[in-house]
């Protein structure tokens, strides 16, 4: 039979609880809410100060999920598989009574085998999971909790191909297959494995077929075959193909399986960098957690979508997968959209890391954390990582930790008696000093050895790296010679010195500062692959202190708009013509912090403004009413933007450069005066794991955003959806998430409306007491 899936998307019940007999399938769970996944509980709850800071003072706690299902009869004999994406944390499932098993990691996939415990036809079946996320502060940022990514029921014959089965490899235009396959019936099976190269337009571009005897247990097949005129993938031209496997016998078609990939040949040369597909690429990367802002851990494709997009416009073509493996979709999403991914596992070994409570680097920390999961199940996390990931063309590294080699935190060494990290600001003396009760750094380079051997076993085909904070004893104690590829965290000062004492090193900048700065080191040495700027995007949790509830680091806020600082590395990395106007009263903070800029020209008549444009032009002009500005600009030697310095008078500010034919422009405004929406994504897929996208924008009478409008917005859905959240991108905004109500930041926000899990029409109302009502119509299809 060919493989069908089932997802569980819709009618899950939810008790924020420990229910001793919740895991029963006759449990009478009729009271509890119900719910759709991905779902995230930390989010549905009130901020907190008694909270712990660095996750978001957001909860954690321990939830059961129960959903019912039918399986069709025709599925009677066949193999029944329950996959989960992801469940935060420590889930422990069970299935019609049994249980099925534990897993610790909150941020890898794992199945379990339903064969011989289902039920068909009219007989319900029942899926139990236990979350226990109680030990809240055991990250140094916002986790989530709950069943937050993806879930589904895989249906396939007897003989099939495996879970992540299909394994690619390529090189120029020959691509390698491995099939690893199953067979499950007691006698030997005669079948042929074809495997078809498609473009995802349907034109057949190569084939190979081969027979195989299947005896009972696994087996494996290996072939090649060349497509002479496949198109190869890069950011530039991200070209996809998909890979249709077919096992077949003489009774029919056994198992089909599509898989989509790329051809390309990446490499990195420890003298001239990253090279793709034989030409030499400046890495332009950003680091990226996995939370969504309002929607907190239960993200969807369509909202990273938005995200990339805008990330590439910018000008960015590689993603850092901070500190964990993401939700599936964001590769699919890097495949299609081209960008090249860091794939990372983990920020934490057996060595317990500070996680602040009551504030960055104030004592005393927690030391809860994935130590304690880490030497039972390290190596079936790197497996599900890899393997789940090792087909998609993006991804280009594996990284096994994130700044393990932090100084004191808790591994140090006598050779450095005292040392100050990258982010220690205000730490007490004592904390910076080394300590022999501590655990020696020197264990390090035995552990990444571990994990790079348990890379290995899935995929030897990309590089191993590890993003260092602290190369300066990591390069003595043998933890850099393990790597492929050795990350410098912000030491961007010891490139060029250790190129020349390590000169078989590969460099990377694995997390970087924005200024100009830190780009020329890698602009200006060839043997610098590139850089992952921290971050792309704000994020939940780790933050300063309260009411803050997350970090402000991001290009992008949580709600998917572009920050200034986005249009000044625009201007750095871009190919088109960027301009980008702002202005500010003269003496405001720094033009690249987001809260001293504005798109706005309402200012006190005859007060000093200072106008800034980002811009990667040559001939930037100011004009004023129509005048030039007879101010000549400043261009800021350490960021390269335009400053002027002039008198507010009011009207239209415009820069304009004439050799590229574009523009920008403020306007004085008097003031929003209604409520525009903006839909990004109209219409959801009733049935799959999809949602709409509203922007909501106050607008003067010339529908002109008011960047300054703050007012109060609240926002409904109706009919065959139902509204997620609403996010307006402000960090100190300590409005529940749950709230269908907040101000408006910047003059706009953002609306997630969802299908109910029915067909029909939905109605998003948005309204203001001072700006009316708008209302746009959606569609669950």
């Amino acid at each position: 039979m060919q493989r069908r899936e089932i997802n569980l998307r819709h009618g899950w019940r939810l008790k924020l609880f420990d229910e001793s007999s919740a895991w029963l399938k006759g449990f009478d769970d009729s009271s509890w809410r119900e719910i759709s996944v991905p779902h995230d509980f930390a989010v549905e709850a009130p901020f907190s100060k008694d909270r712990s800071s660095g996750s978001g003072y957001l909860p954690g706690g321990v939830a059961f999920y129960r959903k019912s299902f039918l399986l069709p009869e025709e599925a009677r004999g066949s193999r029944i598989i329950l996959v989960f994406d992801g469940a935060y944390k420590r889930s422990k499932v069970w299935f019609n009574s049994y249980y099925m098993g534990f897993h610790a990691y909150g941020y890898t996939g794992f199945s379990y085998d339903l064969t011989g415990l289902a039920c068909f036809g009219d007989e319900l079946n029942v899926v139990a999971v236990r979350v226990d996320h109680r030990d809240e502060a055991d990250s140094r940022w916002f986790a989530g909790s709950g069943v937050n990514r993806k879930a589904i029921v895989a249906i396939k014959g007897q003989v099939s191909l495996d879970e992540h089965g299909v394994i690619i490899s390529t090189k120029g235009r020959i691509v390698r297959v491995q099939a690893n396959l199953s067979n499950h019936l007691a006698v030997c099976v005669d079948a042929s494995i074809k495997h078809a190269v498609l473009s995802l337009d349907g034109h057949e571009a190569a084939s190979i077929e081969s027979v195989i005897a299947l005896a009972e247990g696994s087996s494996s097949s290996l072939m090649e075959i060349e497509a002479a005129e496949a198109s190869l993938w890069s950011p530039e031209t991200p070209t996809l193909y998909k890979l249709v496997t077919e096992v077949s016998s003489k009774d029919g078609i056994l198992d089909h399986v599509e898989t989509i990939f790329g051809f390309r040949d990446a490499c990195f040369d420890k003298d001239k960098g990253f090279f793709l597909n034989g030409r030499s690429i400046k890495i332009k990367g950003v680091c990226v957690h996995h939370d969504a802002g309002v929607l907190g851990s239960a993200a969807f494709k369509e909202v990273w979508r938005r995200r990339l997009l805008k990330l590439k416009e910018m000008g960015a073509n590689a993603i850092r997968c901070s500190h964990n493996p993401h939700m599936p979709e964001l590769y699919d999403l890097c495949d299609e959209i081209g960008f090249l991914v860091m794939d990372e596992a983990f920020d934490e070994w057996e060595g317990v890391k500070n996680k602040w409570v009551k504030g960055h680097n104030v004592y005393p920390p927690s030391h809860d954390g994935y130590y304690e999961d880490f030497p039972q199940n390290y190596d079936k996390d790197i497996a599900s990582m890899v393997m789940r990931d090792r087909n998609h063309p993006s991804v280009i590294l594996w990284c096994i930790g994130n700044e393990i080699d932090y100084p004191n935190d808790p591994y140090c060494h006598p050779s450095f008696l005292e040392i100050k990290g990258n982010n220690d600001k205000n730490k007490p003396a004592n904390e910076l000093a080394y300590d022999p009760q501590k655990p020696n750094a020197k264990r390090l380079p035995v552990l990444a050895k571990m994990l790079k051997e348990a890379v290995r076993r899935h995929d030897a085909t990309r590089p191993v790296t590890s993003a260092l904070a602290f190369p300066e004893l990591s390069n003595t104690t043998g933890f850099a010679q393990v790597l492929d590829v050795v990350g410098y965290n912000y030491k961007e000062q010891l490139y060029i010195e250790d190129h020349k004492k390590h000169p078989q090193f590969i460099i990377l900048g694995s997390e970087n500062g924005k200024d100009l700065p830190q780009w020329q080191a890698a602009l200006e040495n060839d043997f610098i692959s590139g850089q992952f700027l921290w971050t792309g995007i704000d994020f939940l949790g780790e933050t300063a202190g309260w009411p803050c509830h997350g970090s402000e680091s991001g290009l992008l806020d949580t709600a998917g708009f572009e920050k200034p600082d986005y249009y000044f590395r625009q201007s750095l990395w871009s190919h088109n013509p960027a301009l980008k106007l702002f202005a500010c009263l003269d003496g405001c903070d720094s033009p690249l912090r987001s809260k001293g800029l504005a798109t706005s020209w309402n200012f006190p008549q005859g007060e000093i403004v200072r106008v800034v444009a980002f811009t990667n032009t040559l001939d930037a002009v100011l004009e004023l009413n129509g005048d030039p500005v007879s101010a000549s600009p400043v261009r800021d030697e350490l960021n390269q933007f335009l400053v002027w310095r002039i008198p507010f008078e009011p009207g239209v500010l415009k820069v304009r450069s004439e050799s590229c034919g574009i523009e920008d422009r403020l306007k004085t405004s008097a003031g929003a005066v209604k409520l525009s929406i903006n839909i990004i994504k109209g219409s959801v897929k009733a049935d799959e794991f999809d949602i709409c996208q509203a922007e909501i924008i106050a607008v003067d009478n010339e529908g002109f955003r008011d960047s300054s409008c703050e007012f109060l917005v609240r926002a409904d859905a109706t009919g065959a959806g139902v509204l997620l959240g609403i996010d307006n991108g402000d960090l100190w905004d300590a409005t529940e998430f749950s709230s269908n109500a907040k101000r408006l930041n910047c003059g706009r926000m953002i609306a997630y409306v969802a299908s109910s899990g029915k067909k029909g029409p939905i109605e998003l109302a948005v309204s203001s007491p001072r700006l009316g009502v708008a209302k746009v119509l959606l569609e669950s299809v």
